[in-house]
């Protein structure tokens, strides 16, 4: 049986390297982001690979446009096999003194009520059928702190723990949950969070593997963890640093 994939924030770097590699290997796939134009090639990029793709319009902050995301999976498909929860902002690179409540929500209400909005909803939709995986977007941030960087920081380390709670909880129904956490990849956000050249080749520096990654990186290990290659896995989160955490 062909899987049914969700995925959000599909429109640009590590979504929509995802949502290519999945239309590849047979999934059949509902694709969202926020803006129309940019979906809709997708859905005809997607359905070029012979994929059964559809783009439908949602903005994970929007409870209403997160159901309506989910509904409408289900009414195409009649299931959700895997979800890849991977819509997020990189914030602004702000210290700690620097911070205001906006930028704190302009952060927050993506990284991390939109996974809250997309768990509360997939998990109900894979508890009914008592199947299913889930792959929330972390980032090594989420395991260690950044100068500059702390919303961001705080954000992905809320999704750490969203992730290990929501294995917990699904654990019953055979629904497994499970974090990528990315190092540094070759992404537009990541060029906007370091928009200096120096200061990112400094970072880059860091690495042991003196590289960025790239998409395809991140794009490959969810493409086995929705393959369901590792069916043991659950509340694990999976780093993907080129060392640096080593």
């Amino acid at each position: 049986m062909r899987k049914v994939a969700l995925i959000t924030g599909a429109l640009t770097g590590i979504g929509h390297e995802t949502a290519l590699l999945f239309a590849k290997n047979d999934f059949k796939l509902v694709v969202s982001g926020r803006r129309d134009e940019a979906g809709k090639a997708l859905e005809a990029e997607l359905q070029k690979l012979g994929a059964e793709a559809f783009f439908f319009k949602s903005d994970v902050q929007k409870e209403d446009q997160v159901k309506a995301l989910v509904d409408f999976c289900l009414s195409k498909f009649g299931r959700l096999d895997v979800a890849v929860n991977n819509a997020g902002t990189e914030g602004k690179a702000l210290p700690l003194t620097d911070v205001t409540t906006e930028s704190y929500y302009y952060t927050f209400d993506t990284n991390v009520l939109g996974v809250i909005l997309s768990l509360k909803y997939e998990l109900a939709a894979m508890y009914k059928q008592k199947s299913g995986t889930i792959i929330n977007m972390s980032s090594i941030a989420g395991k260690m702190g950044s100068p500059s960087a702390g919303l961001y920081v705080a954000s992905k380390h809320a999704v750490e723990g969203l992730t290990k709670t929501a294995a917990l909880e699904a654990a019953p129904f055979d629904v497994k949950v499970n974090a990528i956490a990315p190092g540094p990849i070759a992404t537009r956000m990541f060029n906007d969070f370091i928009p200096d050249d120096s200061v990112r080749d400094e970072f880059v520096s860091a690495v042991p593997l003196k590289r960025v990654g790239e998409v395809s990186d991140i794009a490959n290990m969810a493409l086995y963890i929705a393959q369901g290659k590792s069916p043991y896995m659950t509340g694990a989160s999976i780093t993907i640093d080129g060392g640096m955490l080593a």
